[in-house]
């Protein structure tokens, strides 16, 4: 191969793979699958963007799978609505939360989380009453609202200093 087609080609394969990257960064993993396979396919001659793109596409494959999940206690759904919030799936997390509630009415753990996950979608008022309800069932809860950092937000308003105890 000539030495400015062999260039031509890597810039074009090049182009492929930050489309793809580009796409990935966006969460559109159908649309980078698919550059990265396009790339896969008709530059099999540039190796390392090659195995570059077969990282990028294994990840979007995992992506594209929703996870099927069957709580079935109380920890099931805490586990699972803490793991949303860390997705930052805060919508997800509400509906798993609300579920629990259905279990246990009563479990200030499930109030605490569901502050967490209001709070982080700027849902504050929610966010608020929420933890109210945690306290008012654990007090304990209190002390560890205050170093919260996914509490952030609220810090300055004085219904959260009054309901942790904050002056």
């Amino acid at each position: 191969m000539s030495e400015p087609k062999k260039k031509d080609d890597y810039q074009k394969a090049l182009s492929l793979y930050s489309q793809g990257i580009k796409d990935f960064r966006r969460g559109d993993y159908e649309k980078a699958s698919s550059s990265f396979t396009s790339l896969m396919e008709k530059y099999p001659e540039e190796f390392e963007l090659i195995d570059r793109a077969k990282v990028y596409l294994t990840i979007c494959q995992r992506g594209t799978h929703k996870e099927i999940i069957s709580p079935r206690t109380i920890e099931d759904y805490l586990f699972y609505g803490q793991m949303k919030i860390n997705q930052a799936d805060y919508e997800g997390a509400i509906k798993l939360l609300e579920k629990a509630l259905e279990l246990k009415k009563e479990e200030a753990r499930v109030y605490y989380l569901m502050a967490t996950a209001y709070v982080q979608n700027n849902r504050l008022d929610d966010g608020l009453e929420a933890l109210k309800k945690a306290i008012q069932k654990d007090k304990s809860l209190a002390v560890l609202a205050q170093n919260e950092p996914d509490f952030e937000p609220l810090r300055e308003d004085k219904r959260f200093k009054v309901l942790v105890k904050l002056s």
